[in-house]
């Protein structure tokens, strides 16, 4: 490769304007995140309103339901990468965004509730795929875990965001405070709904802000851009960079680069094996079961001994422990590596889980359970949580990557429907404690499937990472 870590090194990158793109790129991680989360701290009123509170699958379908469009979010993805670039999905991301965020809110009947929350869904499903591909496709490899975990840290601030949000709109509930007298208050008729509208503005501002960022470079090579791939590499590196960048893309396409992607590229023996890695990672990502803590945080607190109120207030502090272990995942993916991050994250859950789910069995209620909830959310943050996203958006070759990421994104929203819906079910058949149990024992065969497939990339140029996982799977 022309490329070599030492060069790299001796490059001086414009970090103010790499960071500059990447922050705008992840808003639509931040959105993502508030759009997931926000839901969560809304339940108990919306749910009361609509008069759903006795039908858990209405209840879970309400939930469940943005997942469904984030399962065709994902689907399109590819293809509108593939067809117009990265930049433009993420405008239609945005558009979803506000016309979720309006919607939901402003709803008066459940169909038209899910109608938006769909909507919502297609945006998370878009920005969730192409956030971290454009900012893996513009960092330079050497930075390229951390960049990306940027989108992860928007993910987890927009989630603290909503948590604080719902805090704050949500008024005192008083202990004893009957379903009939909440639904009448201000949380039950108009606070639910403030929730969902104070997405408007980052939704704003992320529309806004997208149409000042340029075209993935690498892209632009696809399609045979080069001069405008060169203006933007050299602004970000400089002439030298820009050159020996561009000159490491072309090694990776083929002569005809307008040429459409046909499905037996994804099945052929070099890249189908790549394919299953991402999807695995992707499927285990969400059915480690940690975004259940918080879509069910109530169901998860209350049963705990905890009050309403008090359910909101843990919310909080749940996500202040993700933000700050999202920042330790930053500091350590381009030190420790993502193997290692990876297989520590799986395996801790595993001993977690088993723990939270004895607390269950026995009966311990209260800080107990708190304590072993923060320590998961710990664990993922800086391991599961973030490095998946790094790894889905470097190990595809360059041709195939919005194809492919469209995939395993897909199938990560697959995933993340049958846990979200399934999870009332499950626990009225296995119990809370049964419920962990069985996400331990997926922890445990997730550190397996690491072990024996999943090879390093920290400090490898996404050229470098492509010619070596292709050669081995020759």
């Amino acid at each position: 490769m022309v490329s070599t870590l030492d060069k790299l090194t001796e490059t001086k990158f414009n970090f103010n304007y790499l960071i500059f793109l990447a922050i705008v790129s992840a808003m639509g991680g931040f959105l993502f995140g508030y759009d997931w989360v926000v839901i969560g701290g809304a339940k108990p009123f919306y749910e009361l309103f609509f008069e759903i509170t006795d039908s858990p699958g209405f209840q879970g379908w309400a939930m469940s339901s943005a997942l469904v469009g984030c399962v065709f979010g994902a689907l399109i993805s590819g293809v509108l990468a593939d067809r117009f670039g990265r930049k433009i999905p993420l405008v239609v991301a945005a558009i979803f965004f506000l016309i979720s965020a309006y919607g939901t809110g402003q709803a008066e009947r459940f169909d038209l509730f899910i109608i938006y929350r769909l909507l919502g869904g297609l945006g998370i499903g878009l920005a969730s795929t192409i956030s971290p591909m454009y900012i893996a496709e513009i960092a330079p490899e050497k930075y390229r875990g951390r960049f990306v975990s940027i989108n992860q840290l928007t993910i987890v601030i927009g989630i603290l965001a909503a948590q604080i949000t719902n805090y704050s709109i949500a008024d005192l509930i008083p202990e004893g405070m009957s379903n009939t007298e909440i639904q009448a208050s201000w949380n039950g008729t108009m606070g639910w709904r403030f929730m969902f509208w104070a997405e408007l503005i980052p939704a704003g501002i992320f529309f806004l802000l997208l149409f000042t960022i340029p075209e993935s470079p690498r892209y632009l090579m696809k399609v045979n851009n080069k001069k405008e791939s060169l203006k933007i590499l050299n602004k970000i590196g400089g002439k030298d960079y820009a050159l020996n960048q561009v000159a490491n893309i072309e090694q990776t396409f083929d002569k005809n680069l307008k040429s459409k992607i046909n499905i037996s590229e994804l099945t052929n023996k070099k890249v189908f094996p790549i394919l299953l890695i991402g999807i695995v990672l992707s499927v285990f990502q969400q059915w480690c079961g940690i975004n259940i803590i918080f879509n069910y945080a109530e169901e998860i607190f209350t049963s705990a001994g905890y009050s309403v109120g008090d359910m909101l207030f843990n919310i909080v502090i749940t996500g202040c422990v993700n933000l700050v272990f999202t920042f330790v995942a930053m500091r350590t993916v381009d030190n420790w590596g993502r193997r290692k991050l990876m297989l520590f994250g799986s395996g801790a859950l595993a001993i977690v889980y088993l723990v939270l789910g004895g607390t269950y069995y026995f009966g311990f209620t209260g800080l107990p359970v708190l304590i072993l909830v923060i320590l998961a959310i710990a664990i993922y943050a800086m391991s599961l949580a973030p490095i998946t996203w790094v790894v889905l958006s470097e190990i595809f070759p360059n041709r195939l990557r919005g194809v492919a990421m469209s995939i395993a994104t897909f199938s990560l929203w697959v995933a993340s429907f049958v846990l979200t819906f399934t999870f009332p079910l499950l626990n009225s058949v296995l119990g809370s404690f049964g419920t962990f149990w069985a996400y331990s024992i997926i922890c445990m065969l997730g550190f397996w499937f690491i072990m024996k497939k999943l090879p390093e990339t920290k400090g490898k140029s996404l050229e470098e990472i492509e010619i070596e996982l292709t050669e081995k799977y020759k």
